[in-house]
Formats: C-alpha cells, structure tokens, sequence
C-alpha cells in the first residue's frame, strides 16, 4: 500500500497554493499523467468548506483509468481532504495544507495513501511510485510559478523535508 508524504517550502502565499490545487479542472493543463478532470457536483455547507465530487482519467503507458473522488475544501485553515469514491483503487486518501511563513510564503504539507486494485497496477506503480510523487509535487510547483512568477518570500532554498514510505 503506497504512501508519500512530503513538506515544502515554496515563495508563494498560501492562499494561492490552496487556490492553485483546489482547481481540480485544470490538473489536465499541467498534471502529469491526467488526461481529464470533470466534477460531478459541488456542495457549499454551512460551515464554509465545500464537497467537490470529481472524476480524473489517468493515463500511462497503456492503462488509461477514470476515478472519482469527493475533495472537501477548507478555505478557512487552507486544507483539502480528498477520499476515493469509485475506479481502479481499493483505497486512495490525500490531503494538502497550505500555512504562510512570517518570513514570507509558505509551508505545503502534501500526503496520499493508495492502492490500485489491479495487481499489474500495482506492479507498475511500485517501480516508479516515489519518483512519480515527486514528479506530481514538482508540476503544482512548476504551475505556481507559471501563475505567480517566481515570488519573493523564500528564504531558504527549496525542500524543507521529504520522506516516502
């Protein structure tokens, strides 16, 4: 069952990192392997998050898999839970949040929890899972930068920490 987790430090806000990923209909602009985003609904409650339900296709090599997804987004603590509704996974948990430093951008904490139901899948994913994380962590980067241009704030260089398990 694969999991990631990693900590980074990027010279943008917070506020626009979380604006950045709870755009779930323009991953297939710059994620790699998504080939499609659609939401299904969106759902305002009264505590101020909103439940999103969307489908994403992913695409690589010669599997090409639909799955939704019901992301809730947080605005006020700059936090999004996402849990697996139906595809190709047994299981599929990730969450981001997004907390501005005094010194200026902000800290983005990103995990995911998941497991492809399919044992080629499964296979496949386990020989480049790691690499594969770090490569989707770099497009939110890249597309913050695309946005954002290259931002002031970051004080001390890139990565403040990374691990997978």
């Amino acid at each position: 069952m694969p999991n990631h987790a990693e900590t980074r430090v990027l010279p943008h806000t917070a506020q626009q990192m979380y604006d950045l990923v709870a755009d779930v209909e323009s991953y297939p602009k710059f994620l790699p392997w998504n080939a499609a985003a659609r939401i299904r609904s969106r759902q305002p409650r009264p505590d101020g998050s909103e439940v999103i339900e969307a489908d994403l296709v992913i695409s690589f090599k010669v599997f090409r898999e639909r799955f939704g997804s019901r992301v809730t987004l947080f605005p006020a603590e700059k936090r999004i839970d996402t849990q697996y509704l139906d595809g190709p996974f047994s299981h599929l948990h990730s969450g981001w949040q997004f907390t501005d430093r005094p010194q200026g951008g902000c800290e983005v904490r990103f995990f995911v929890d998941f497991e492809f139901r399919n044992a080629i899948l499964r296979k496949v994913i386990g020989v480049v899972f790691t690499e594969a994380m770090h490569r989707i962590v770099r497009a939110f980067e890249d597309r913050a930068r695309a946005l954002y241009g290259s931002g002031g704030g970051r004080s001390d260089g890139s990565a403040a920490d990374s691990h997978s398990a």
